[in-house]
């Protein structure tokens, strides 16, 4: 593993309205210039909107083609999420995007009934895990970070030893009313799985009138922050060194305690 520098973009998502979030976050990214990561918030380039007609591109769209010449343009990964329509089904959809245009995916899996995203959206059903200079990061999307069995670190089966994951990044809408959930459930996430977390929400109000609060933050594997980002737009720059988080793991292998489990499939 070697060292790894991410930059947060803390941003007030437009409502609605492509073209001036590609302008705005465009140039929030450029600041960033420099970073092997640039993590955006959930759904940027539409803000959280159940109006799916309106929100949701596809793959062969705008947002994804400018996203792939945003990541070559700085010569770094962006990952964030965006509303993806394939046939008739909406995804809320984390995109891993390399500076060579190669990319990942992961759909959200747990969608926010309080706000009838399960009725509009479809949910996915596979982890992801990507490796970036020597770290093994699994990206996850907002309400996902509710979930511990999900999100469960676990030790890897291969002889070399070692945790399914390092970092764990959640790109977020989460309004303000909730963000002492949103800040205590990060540190427990990285407490519990002996891994770093980074989580990017947004500022501003959206056009269902919900303020949001940011509170960034990057935190190391007992839960300390090393950076956070309050309720301002920002973008927020740092570098990950492995070797504390590889020192915490062999002084305080919790792992070796954890209980056995197996996920099965919604009945």
């Amino acid at each position: 593993m070697q060292p790894l520098t991410v930059s947060l973009v803390q941003g007030a998502t437009r409502w609605h309205d492509a073209p001036a979030n590609r302008d705005y976050y465009g140039a929030l990214v450029r600041r960033a210039r420099g970073s092997d990561l640039v993590v955006l918030p959930e759904t940027f380039l539409s803000g959280f909107s159940n109006d799916t007609g309106a929100s949701a591109d596809s793959m062969d769209g705008e947002g994804v083609a400018w996203l792939r010449a945003l990541a070559a343009e700085v010569d770094a990964v962006i990952c964030g999420s965006l509303a993806i329509r394939e046939g008739d089904t909406v995804y809320n959809r984390l995109l891993w995007m390399r500076p060579d245009g190669a990319f990942e995916q992961y759909d959200k899996r747990h969608l926010f009934r309080m706000a009838g995203e399960h009725t509009r959206y479809g949910g996915g059903d596979k982890r992801l895990i990507v490796e970036l200079k020597g770290w093994r990061i699994l990206p996850q999307v907002c309400y996902d970070l509710r979930f511990p069995v999900w999100l469960r670190n676990r030790r890897l089966a291969s002889a070399a030893g070692g945790m399914d994951y390092d970092l764990a990044i959640f790109v977020a809408n989460w309004p303000a009313p909730r963000r002492q959930p949103w800040r205590t459930l990060l540190r427990a996430r990285a407490i519990e799985n002996l891994a770093c977390v980074i989580g990017v929400n947004r500022v501003g109000v959206d056009g269902n009138e919900l303020p949001y609060a940011g509170d960034s933050a990057v935190l190391d594997p007992v839960g300390e922050a090393l950076v956070e980002c309050g309720a301002l737009e920002q973008v927020a720059t740092l570098t990950l060194d492995p070797a504390p988080l590889l020192a915490h793991r062999e002084r305080f292998p919790a792992w070796m305690d954890a209980d056995g489990f197996t996920l099965i499939p919604d009945a």
